[in-house]
């Protein structure tokens, strides 16, 4: 589904490699978790994959599609949500997916179902006729999602999704994201919160100064889950005094195992 082969990214006029020789496969139906402190190469990693930036060597590839070779189709099997939920907040909600909806050839028939759909899961009935500029932050980002997701990508790419989210916002997404890797789909997803990563990941990747250090097998590995947060804070040197973070609780999301199943 993605593959990531010695993936090299250096920025001009600085002495530190942001993305350092990094690899790694993902497979269908998976999610996978992307971690590291701020500033350890995770979203230059994401931007190099979905061609935003360019990178000095290395190859990615999506469903078979070379990124740099053949941009077009590695991007129409790519859904990608950044971490700044830019869009366009003069347009309307579903003005702005419609746009999107064009940029990925999605028919009037697939998208009317599609965008009724999302409207209906992530609770926007009341919002997606009126302007963007009047949403929340966390309306926002699920328009962001629902524009990712018109074209029933392959490949679904968020970074950090649910930084700044309300607990209802939070759990509409994390319930999506499972539902959509059961389709076959995968996802990845750079994330802060190790309590939701344990919960809802089959593998996660850590990344320490532009390095990826360690793929972490989490499905059905009980011994795994408990360990990652301890596994975290030794590669990147944060110490294991967990009273002293931010990390918000998966508690606070409003869901359980149950939920995530649903």
């Amino acid at each position: 589904m993605l593959a990531v082969k010695e993936l090299t990214k250096k920025y001009p006029n600085n002495d530190y490699i942001s993305a350092d020789n990094i690899s790694f496969d993902l497979r269908e139906g998976e999610i996978f978790g992307f971690l590291g402190k701020n500033g350890a190469g995770k979203s230059t990693t994401i931007k190099c994959i979905t061609g935003i930036i360019p990178f000095d060597s290395g190859n990615v590839s999506v469903c078979g599609y070379d990124i740099n070779k053949d941009p077009i189709r590695a991007k129409m099997n790519m859904g990608y949500v950044p971490d700044n939920h830019s869009v366009i907040e003069k347009l309307t909600g579903r003005e702005y997916v419609n746009y999107v909806a064009d940029l990925y050839r999605v028919s009037k028939s697939d998208r009317i179902e599609r965008i009724r759909y999302f409207t209906n899961i992530f609770n926007l009935e009341h919002a997606i006729d009126k302007q963007i500029k009047s949403y929340s932050h966390g309306m926002k980002q699920k328009i962001c999602i629902m524009a990712a997701l018109i074209h029933e990508p392959k490949l679904w790419i968020l970074d950090e999704p649910m930084m700044g989210l309300d607990p209802q916002s939070t759990a509409d997404i994390i319930n999506y994201m499972s539902e959509h890797s059961k389709k076959g789909n995968t996802i990845f997803f750079s994330s802060h919160n190790l309590d939701i990563v344990k919960k809802i990941c089959h593998r996660v990747g850590i990344v320490n100064a532009g390095k990826l250090e360690k793929i972490i097998e989490l499905e059905n590995n009980q011994a795994n889950q408990s360990a990652l947060e301890e596994e975290f804070f030794r590669i990147t040197g944060g110490g294991l005094k967990r009273n002293t973070l931010t990390y918000p609780s998966a508690n606070t999301t409003s869901t359980n195992s149950s939920d995530l199943e649903n």
